[in-house]
């Protein structure tokens, strides 16, 4: 029986051994089949695949495992470290650690993964124009672009074939609207196309692989040029299985044209340029889950925690100083990210105003900074007003110390202005903005400046802060008009409970706002300030009711009428300010139109030096005449 059960034991052996011998065969033969076949070894999924395992097996070997000399050990130990380093920096939006990253990539493909000029072809069919796609054709024009114009590459390519003007994006669209189609791509590339040379197609091959590794997808080298901002997944219908199976048999079925089929909501990549949203929808993010996982990786600079389902929002800038949005659902029905670019370089006024006269209104808003006046800039969303703030930071004197609120850090004052005393502070999960107001109230602040007054909490101790805590203070307000900001204002201090009567927290926040410098972006895209309002208290005189008892009845009831008459308009006409446009912007122009009134002119000029108020006096003499002030 012994036996027996011995050659059992070694008839399993042997068997188990033959099992284990075919299948590592077949692995082989499988992988040695995929190597013979050049069209999976170098498609992009094949050579990305690589990459990604073997850029983690560089990040996180054991050097110590190699028996590696003390000299080689340190110069391996150093690169791996700046290999790390560039790895995480890379998703935050630094430009430099995305150049060193694509370049380690490129040696990899070429060095060790066998990539050349016979076997390129098979990631990106450089050679056969008509089976390039159109995300094809456009990175490769886009990169054209890039080796003469670098950063300004898709200024220069929407500028050059007026890709911002209105269209319909196809036959069965009833409205036109910004958006660049896939026949525009097409003429473009029939138009700029030339033959690459190896380098540039390696460096086309890189970059695809590069934007679905550790960049953002098809948004990847579009985040890093010069325009307004970048937005995706604020299209289409949410989810893929709606899609395919709704609307993908509704297609096979009616034959229904492909325009008029629904876009998914991974279709989705929108550009904002020079103040239009003009939707790419050549582009495509291809899944849902590639929007996922850009949205999860595009906010992580600095660690500002987690987006979970229990916080479906988060707000955080990137490395080059963007400010980035994601929300996920349940709090919104989609993954979506908006990434909002600030010209930081352009930051002046007279880059930014340049309509007929535009020295007039630069002028103003520079006298209103050096005469410490409260200012309020305000418009709609997209309309200009952080970019104008910085730009009026400028003029400042310099010797006044700076401190800056923000829910976000957008202003990014001290990269502009680096040798002044300036401090930003931004909201926080466990620092609210009312707390870092209160904050600010003790670091030596000559001027207060919030990024955007949003909350009630946050107007109402803006309010208090500028009559006591700071020299003035400049603010950003969502306000369409100079009587929403007031009303607005004045219901903050209400809803906070500082104040009980309607007329004396309307005087309060008249008291403290000094001008309105309201923004406008007009159908077209064009920005410009619509009007420059000035703050007038209104001081009515005591109203003391007399009746002469020693007159005829029908002279008393004269006498009642008219108190009744203007103790009703009193009443009823409360306004406790009034409001006059000293610019306003008219046909194309800017004129001066009501003068600034003597008591703002007097408090200006005081706040000034005496070449500053010298000069201030001689603009408000050339454009309104003389003034009447004390």
């Amino acid at each position: 029986m012994a036996d027996i059960a011995n050659l059992l034991l070694i008839f399993l052996i042997l068997l188990t051994g033959a099992c284990l011998l075919f299948l590592l065969f077949r692995q082989t033969a499988s992988s040695s089949s995929e190597q013979r076949d050049p069209h999976i070894s170098y498609s992009l999924d094949t050579m990305t695949s690589y990459i990604k395992e073997t850029l983690h097996e560089l990040s996180h070997n054991q050097l110590t495992d190699l028996g590696l000399h003390e000299e080689e050990y340190r110069r391996r130990l150093n690169k791996r470290s700046e290999l790390r380093r560039a790895l995480k920096g890379c998703i935050s939006g630094d430009v430099h650690d995305k150049r060193y990253v694509k370049e380690f990539i490129s040696g990899l493909l070429r060095k060790s993964y066998g990539l050349n000029e016979q076997n390129i072809h098979f990631a990106i069919p450089f050679e056969d124009i008509n089976a390039l796609t159109d995300q094809d054709k456009f990175e490769i024009i886009f990169y054209i672009y890039q080796q003469q114009y670098q950063y300004d590459a898709l200024t220069k390519l929407i500028d050059k074939y007026k890709l911002d003007q209105l269209k319909k994006s196809s036959p069965f669209e009833d409205q036109p609207s910004y958006v660049v189609t896939k026949e525009e791509i097409d003429h473009i590339f029939q138009k700029e196309y030339r033959p690459l040379q190896f380098e540039e197609k390696v460096q086309i091959v890189v970059q695809r692989i590069y934007q679905h590794y550790k960049g953002f997808s098809v948004v990847d080298d579009i985040r890093d040029q010069r325009i307004d901002g970048v937005s995706g997944g604020v299209n289409g219908i949410p989810g893929e299985t709606a899609w395919s199976q709704g609307d993908l048999a509704l297609y096979t079925k009616q034959m229904i044209h492909p325009d008029q089929l629904p876009a998914r909501g991974c279709d989705s990549v929108w550009i904002f340029f020079k103040g239009k949203s003009i939707h790419l929808s050549f582009l495509s993010f291809g899944t849902d889950l590639e929007l996922k996982r850009v949205c999860q990786n595009i906010y992580k600079y600095n660690h500002p925690g987690q987006l979970s389902e229990a916080n479906g929002y988060k707000v955080n800038e990137m490395k080059d100083g963007s400010r980035v949005v994601v929300v996920r659902p349940p709090f919104a029905e989609s993954w979506a990210f908006f990434v909002r670019k600030f010209d930081v370089p352009n930051a002046s006024l007279e880059q930014l105003i340049s309509d007929n006269n535009s020295e007039l209104p630069i002028a103003l808003l520079t006298f209103l900074m050096k005469g410490s006046r409260i200012t309020a800039i305000t418009g709609a969303q997209g309309s200009g007003k952080t970019t104008l703030l910085m730009a009026m930071v400028k003029h400042i004197y310099a010797s006044y110390t700076l401190r800056v609120q923000e829910m976000a850090f957008e202003l990014h004052l001290r990269n502009i202005y680096s040798r002044r005393n300036i401090l930003s502070f931004r909201e926080t999960e466990n620092v609210t903005g009312q707390q870092g107001l209160d904050v600010q109230k003790k670091t030596d602040g000559t001027v207060n400046i919030l990024g955007e007054v949003a909350t009630d909490e946050v107007a109402a101790w803006m309010i208090q802060m500028s009559q006591v805590a700071s020299l003035f203070t400049i603010f950003t307000h969502h306000a369409k008009t100079f009587r929403d900001l007031i009303h607005s204002l004045r219901n903050s201090l209400l809803k906070t409970g500082m104040f009980h009567d309607e007329m004396i927290a309307e005087q309060q926040v008249v008291n403290v706002i000094n001008f309105d410098v309201h923004l406008k972006r007009d159908a077209n895209g064009q920005r410009y300030i619509e009007r420059i309002t000035e703050c007038i208290p209104r001081i009515e005189e005591q109203f003391t009711p007399f009746i002469n008892q020693g007159g005829t009845l029908k002279q008393m009831m004269g006498q009642f009428m008219e108190v009744s008459s203007e103790f009703f308009r009193r009443s009823v006409h409360r306004s406790a300010f009034e409001s006059r446009n000293i610019v306003e912007y008219r046909n194309g122009q800017y004129v001066a139109v009501n003068r600034i009134s003597d008591g703002n002119v007097s408090q200006m000029a005081e706040q000034m030096t005496s070449d500053d108020a010298r000069l201030f006096r001689q603009f408000v003499h050339k454009y309104w005449g003389e003034t009447n002030e004390a």
